[in-house]
């Protein structure tokens, strides 16, 4: 095995050197590649082996290309080019024939080398060329095969994320729900907001809405797991602070940090549909639409977000409805972009409160109300909210 370096121009368009591994046994027809070579890249190393092993030894990650006669001392045909390829799966493969067996080069294109040259034919800028385009290629084979991959991988996880979304227990023609969820991250489905609705034997029906501070994957995960977590227990029959207190140690014990914490909106709406029993914890404040208007919740009874304050009670506050409403619970990516005033003011509740009060006198209702509210918040806000985003409406009546 030998090593020739020849000094120039950059041979490649990355500036960097041409490496290259030439696999022939013949010295005279090695030492003439070597000088065709030269003609057309004048920087570039060439590194010479005369077996099969020893080609084996001298493939590295470096290696541009690797131009290979099938027929070596220590084996021959496309046994060479299977080893090689196995050996050296990342790196371009130009395969040399005879005249008389050209029909083995086209051979070794299909077994997945990149391109064969007949040796009598060969001179320096075709053999630049062919190195070329082996070399780019391999590069679009291996990209072409990178973006098959991320597809497959991409609709698997979207269907594992799509199979993780809540379906609601509700089965009441007369309450209308209505939710709409948008994650922070690029090309997922799932962020660390959640929210579900589950309908009791009783009539009561329960809702929540939470979000787990954080932006990332296993935030989204987390918020996977209360929400999972939160349906058990209403269906176990819990409600109120003990469900709260559970679903707060689930946190502590499902959390990778003491600084992750979870603030939520948790509901229970009597059977009659007039009233709401609401429990916070650190969680924005909802809003009630009535025909009289549109108003927030009151700011208390309130509790701190869970995992911050482990054994504690949330109280909870009773609020009448009437017969027609809408109640709408968020997270706070609604309300934390820009007011669009100017003044680097965020939206914040006063700024939806505005937003709403238009969108109500406009009698926007149900699913339009939602889109409404989110694209004109994207519009003061100059761009899409970043933030994970969801937002979970219940209607009864002429607001539905």
């Amino acid at each position: 095995m030998s090593a020739v370096t020849r000094n120039g121009t950059p041979g490649v368009a990355t500036g960097t050197r041409l490496r290259l591994l030439l696999v022939e046994d013949d010295t005279a027809d090695a030492l003439l590649f070597e000088d065709l070579i030269a003609e057309s890249e004048p920087d570039v190393e060439i590194i010479v082996a005369r077996t099969l092993a020893e080609a084996l030894r001298s493939l590295t990650r470096s290696l541009h290309c690797v131009i290979v006669d099938l027929s070596l001392p220590d084996a021959s045909g496309l046994e060479v080019l299977r080893q090689v390829l196995k050996a050296a799966p990342d790196i371009a493969v130009l395969v040399l024939t005879g005249l008389a067996d050209a029909h083995v080069g086209v051979a070794a294109v299909g077994a997945g080398a990149q391109d064969y040259l007949v040796k009598q034919d060969v001179d320096g800028p075709l053999l630049s060329r062919a190195i070329r385009y082996a070399i780019e290629r391999k590069r679009a084979d291996e990209s072409e095969r990178q973006l098959v991959e991320a597809r497959i991988l991409g609709r698997e996880n979207a269907r594992l994320e799509r199979g993780l979304l809540p379906v609601p227990i509700l089965d009441e023609p007369g309450i209308g729900h209505h939710a709409r969820y948008r994650p922070g991250r690029d090309r997922a489905l799932l962020g660390g907001d959640f929210y579900d609705t589950v309908q009791m034997a009783d009539g009561t029906v329960h809702g929540v809405i939470g979000d787990v501070s954080g932006h990332g994957a296993d935030e989204a995960s987390l918020g996977v797991r209360l929400r999972m977590a939160w349906r058990t227990l209403v269906l176990a029959g819990h409600t109120g602070s003990p469900l709260l207190r559970t679903l707060d140690a689930v946190l502590c014990h499902e959390r990778w940090s003491e600084e992750i914490f979870t603030t939520l909106c948790m509901f229970a709406l009597a059977p009659d549909r007039r009233t709401v029993r609401v429990w916070r914890a650190g969680h924005p404040r909802p809003v009630l639409f009535t025909p009289d208007g549109v108003d927030p919740l009151p700011d208390e009874p309130c509790g701190p977000a869970l995992g911050l304050l482990p054994g504690l009670d949330w109280p909870a506050g009773d609020v009448h409805l009437g017969d027609d409403w809408a109640l709408m619970l968020y997270t706070d990516g609604l309300i934390e972009g820009y007011s669009g005033e100017g003044d680097g003011e965020r939206l914040d509740l006063a700024g939806l409160l505005t937003l709403a009060r238009a969108a109500h006198a406009r009698a926007e209702r149900g699913r339009a109300l939602l889109d409404g509210l989110i694209g004109e918040a994207e519009r003061r806000n100059g761009d899409v909210l970043s933030d994970d985003l969801a937002l979970l409406l219940l209607t009864r009546g002429e607001l539905s």
